[in-house]
């Protein structure tokens, strides 16, 4: 019998790397696959990520060592990217050969076929294939090998989707690492506040950050890292779960090293105490935050917002003490020569960072040299974010000298040619529809149709006048524990009459059976994150009968994006669209309420089914460029309107979004 009992293969050990440094730590630790980013197309666009003939060497390092290699390009594509997108999957093909694309935007496995590309796809988590009844729709629309499960699954929602995923498909786990607090995909705060979109890999973590609700200022919405540590011997029953994924291409060498080898320890000998007693230093020393099983036993969830723990970066080594004048502060942990410590929160202005020139012992006094900026307060927490130890600096050193031996050929143009898209032309007799969205019934202003959100208590339980007429939306995000209600739901509306249905995932299809969607007018939603026509070309071949733009687009990308679609094309011109969409809410913060940024930027949360929802408290509101949407082609304009909680303040100021920014 092998050891912990297992059967099948063993599960991968997947390793992140957003630096040459990181991918050889991962290298050294042992990984069994290394995922990591290039330049551009990357959800961590912010990590320093690789050139494409850098990638190249270090993936035939890699190859050599039996090592597996995925590239993300898992961030939403705007039109004029597919055909820079289109020729760096040739690029990587011809030169890098990795394993695997992990993707989120359905356009990225036409472009791959475009392009040659041979390696297997996986489905990001960013996809949002969060029910299990959705799997072979994904699989149909997209050819994915592997789909990236949400973190908020417990392991009893894990084995559910194990048991429907279709066969030949397996599925990844995140095991630990950093937690959004928003739902992957489903989270656009970062965007609303600047342009900075976390679906295009530069989410500039508003999560993290303190906020004010009455007489408490706490971090309300900053996540525990995941940390399964020694409960990962669950997943090993699951013969799906082929892979377990170490979140991280933000963080160092130390941590990729430290963490791969303490999660290798746990595989393959996690039934000593001793190794599991070691794998669990490994990981307390491993510069994360503070640990979190989170949701993963249903029986004992834990909430991952803690607002009385600390959640900055790093390992807390301490606090500040002295004066101004001379700083000092005592180490948890023994400092060695090039550690980089942190004084403050990273999202606090007038941080520091400092690093370390000599050994300082356990519980020792290091001093903080004053130089020109200005030293934080004392009590300020002190937080070691990077080490480069001898033993991993050699082992790193030697596996470079390694990885340069190896010649990369030139970078040749590209001659894949994008798939063709037909543009949807208008049928005479079109005309232009605008949707007032409710929560309840109720009526919009003339020469408008009647949208309500797909609940219990929306849908009526007898057939009645009106239910054909209007349209019908989808939760954002529906979890496994929902998808039964809402496939119940969709089926007495379909045989109630209905028609129109706008979708929160393309997923979302799979609860309409093909036999049943003649006659029916399906749009995929805004929470679609649609950027391109090719995406549309995608979901139009799914059965899909028109696409909404997603909301966070600037004025050039919703024009390219109506004026190349194969489909009819909508947009949400006013109302309240969430900042994020959550499963979890710490009791410290009370919904309904308002709550502040440090800027004074209110916002409210408002339950819906599973999902917490984040309002600001001021509305989306482009319906004076309503005249170019038209001419560019928008024959569908929604207005989405939400119940205002008692003591909420709606504020007057623009709306606009991104329309006049470059999203980033």
């Amino acid at each position: 019998m092998p050891e912990n009992g297992i059967t099948h293969n063993p599960p991968k050990i997947l390793a992140p790397a957003g630096s040459k440094d990181a991918f050889l730590a991962a290298l050294a630790a042992g990984a069994d696959a290394v995922y990591c980013g290039l330049k551009s197309f990357s959800a961590r666009m912010e990590a320093d990520n690789f050139s494409m003939e850098e990638l190249a060497a270090l993936t035939r390092l890699a190859h050599k060592k039996g090592v597996e290699v995925y590239v993300t390009m898992n961030t939403l594509l705007k039109e004029h990217e597919l055909e820079r997108a289109l020729s760096q999957i040739e690029k990587l093909a011809r030169l890098v050969e990795p394993d695997a694309i992990i993707f989120s935007d359905p356009a990225i496995p036409a472009l791959a076929e475009a392009a040659g590309f041979k390696g297997e796809l996986h489905l990001s988590t960013l996809a949002n294939a969060s029910f299990t009844q959705g799997f072979a729709e994904a699989v149909a629309a997209t050819g994915t090998k592997r789909i990236v499960l949400p973190r908020e699954l417990n392991v009893e929602e894990i084995k559910a989707a194990a048991e429907a995923v279709p066969n030949g498909v397996d599925l990844e786990v995140f095991i630990h690492g950093a937690l959004c607090y928003g739902v992957s995909g489903r989270c656009y705060w970062s965007s609303y506040m600047g342009g900075k979109s976390g679906l295009r890999g530069r989410c500039v973590q508003p999560c993290r950050r303190l906020y004010k609700q009455g007489h408490k200022n706490e971090r309300f919405f900053s996540c525990q890292d995941l940390s399964l540590d020694t409960l990962v011997k669950v997943l090993l029953d699951i013969p799906q779960v082929t892979t377990w994924k170490i979140e991280g291409r933000k963080k160092g060498p130390h941590y990729v090293y430290y963490a791969t080898t303490a999660y290798k320890m746990l595989r393959d000998n996690g039934k000593d105490p001793k190794v599991k007693k070691t794998a669990q230093g490994l990981l307390e020393l491993a510069l994360g935050r503070s640990g979190t099983h989170y949701n993963f036993l249903p029986q004992r969830p834990y909430n991952p917002v803690d607002t009385k723990a600390q959640t900055g970066s790093g390992l807390m080594l301490g606090r500040l003490q002295g004066s101004f004048k001379e700083p000092w502060f005592n180490p948890r942990e023994a400092l060695l020569p090039g550690d980089l410590l942190r004084i403050g929160y990273e999202d606090e202005q007038g941080h520091l960072i400092r690093r370390v020139k000599g050994s300082v012992p356990k519980k020792g006094k290091f001093h903080i040299a004053p130089q020109k900026e200005r030293i934080p307060a004392k009590g300020t927490p002190v937080f070691l974010i990077d080490r480069r130890e001898k033993g991993l600096k050699d082992a790193i050193s030697a596996l470079a000298k390694e990885a340069d031996t190896f010649k990369v050929d030139a970078v040749t143009p590209s001659t894949a040619k994008l798939p063709k898209v037909v543009r949807y032309k208008a049928k005479k007799g079109d005309r232009a529809t605008t949707l007032y969205l409710f929560r309840e019934d109720r009526h919009g202003p003339k020469n408008t149709e009647k949208a309500t959100w797909i609940s219990e208590k929306a849908v009526p339980k007898t057939r009645k006048g009106g239910v054909g007429g209007r349209w019908w939306w989808l939760n954002p995000v529906i979890w496994p524990g929902e998808e039964k209600e809402y496939a119940a739901l969709v089926r007495r509306l379909v045989n109630f009459g209905a028609k129109h249905f706008v979708l929160g995932a393309p997923w979302q299809i799979a609860l309409f059976p093909e036999a049943k969607r003649k006659g029916l007018h399906l749009w995929a939603g805004p929470f679609c994150n649609i950027a391109n026509a090719l995406t549309a070309d995608i979901l139009k071949k799914r059965g899909f009968t028109g696409v909404m733009a997603s909301p966070e687009l600037s004025q050039e990308d919703f024009r390219d994006l109506a004026q190349a679609s194969p489909l009819p094309t909508g947009v949400v011109v006013a109302g309240y669209f969430p900042l994020t969409i959550a499963r979890t809410l710490t009791p410290a913060l009370n919904p309904h309420e308002p709550f502040a940024s440090p800027r004074g930027e209110e916002s409210w949360v408002a339950k819906y089914g599973e999902n917490h929802w984040l309002y600001p408290n001021w509305r989306v509101d482009i319906t004076d460029k309503s005249a170019d949407l038209r001419k560019w082609g928008y024959s569908l304009f929604v207005h989405m309107h939400e119940p205002i909680p008692k003591g909420v303040k709606l504020k007057k100021r623009p709306g606009e979004w991104n329309w006049n920014i470059r999203l980033l």
